[in-house]
């Protein structure tokens, strides 16, 4: 019965990483440039490989990209952790009658491509002189602190701007496993809390968000990922070099003539982190599921 789960997974995963790696250490082609895959281990060059590991042990535009990403997707989760848990935690413990129709508002944005909804955002966030966005209209004709439309794209402000995106773009599959672990918390354990002398805000520290934990992480860990390979965000929201992260840096290498090798171990590099990652996660689970059965 695992068959066709272990096909599924050597078609669709272990064959296109071998192939990213093909690349990576591959050449290139002589007349084209393009890359020239080597399928064979044994003649594999590291050149490329070696030239981006340089980049990120000497500061080199690699360790500024992989940096910026870093900040940019700790930033996001933070605000992702502060804005989803008390709607996770709203929904679940206050949604009642309405926990459905909540329910369903929260899945709405996944019914929308990820593209319109970047694209919205950018036109809400427009600053043309003739036709601001709405966002802009509210601060020049509401604040008296703007004269004038803010470019949100540029300056300082690009940072926040492609931050918010990602948060914004991902921040519903933050809430929904989240929303699951604190629905999943048994009441008894919350009234046995109170019986004892617990305030609800002691029960809620020493209760509530240790159960919901295990959530937090999957939320973290759900959005965390995709966010490492988001090339498209900071593209739509600012488009500036300053906002450029990983993933823009590794699309460039891939299609910039001679560079394929260098992308592809670019990719191979980051595949690794993310693995890191995926393990922390996968033991703390394993963990927490060997001090439940005790």
């Amino acid at each position: 019965m695992a068959v066709p789960g272990i096909a599924w997974l050597i078609i669709l995963f272990i064959l296109p990483f071998y192939a990213i790696a093909a690349v990576a250490f591959g050449g290139l082609d002589p007349i084209f440039a393009g890359p020239a895959p080597t399928w064979n281990p044994l003649e594999w060059d590291f050149t490329a490989f070696r030239t981006i590991v340089g980049e990120l042990v000497s500061g080199g535009p690699a360790q500024i990209f992989f940096r910026r990403t870093l900040l940019y997707i700790a930033i996001a989760v933070s605000i992702s952790i502060t804005v989803g848990y008390p709607v996770a935690y709203y929904v679940s413990r206050h949604g009642g009658r309405l926990k459905v129709l909540l329910l369903t508002l929260m899945i709405a944005p996944f019914w929308m491509s990820y593209l319109m909804r970047m694209l919205a955002w950018v036109n809400l966030l427009s600053d043309s002189p003739e036709t601001p966005g709405l966002i802009n209209q509210l601060l020049v004709d509401a604040t008296p602190f703007f004269d004038s439309p803010v470019n949100w794209g540029a300056g300082n402000a690009a940072h926040m701007t492609v931050i918010l995106g990602l948060v914004y773009g991902y921040i519903p599959f933050f809430i929904l496993p989240l929303y699951a672990a604190l629905d999943r918390i048994d009441r008894s354990q919350l009234d046995a809390a109170r019986d004892l002398g617990g305030s609800p805000r002691s029960t809620f520290w020493r209760v509530t968000l240790p159960l919901s934990k295990q959530g937090i992480l999957a939320g973290t860990v759900i959005i965390m990922l995709p966010m490492f390979g988001d090339y498209y965000t900071p593209d739509l929201m600012s488009g500036q070099n300053k906002t450029r992260i990983i993933g823009n840096q590794i699309n460039s290498l891939i299609h910039t003539q001679g560079k394929a090798p260098e992308g592809a171990s670019l990719t191979l590099l980051l595949s690794g982190f993310v693995a890191i990652l995926m393990l922390y996660y996968l033991i703390s689970v394993s963990r927490a599921a060997r001090e439940a059965r005790r």
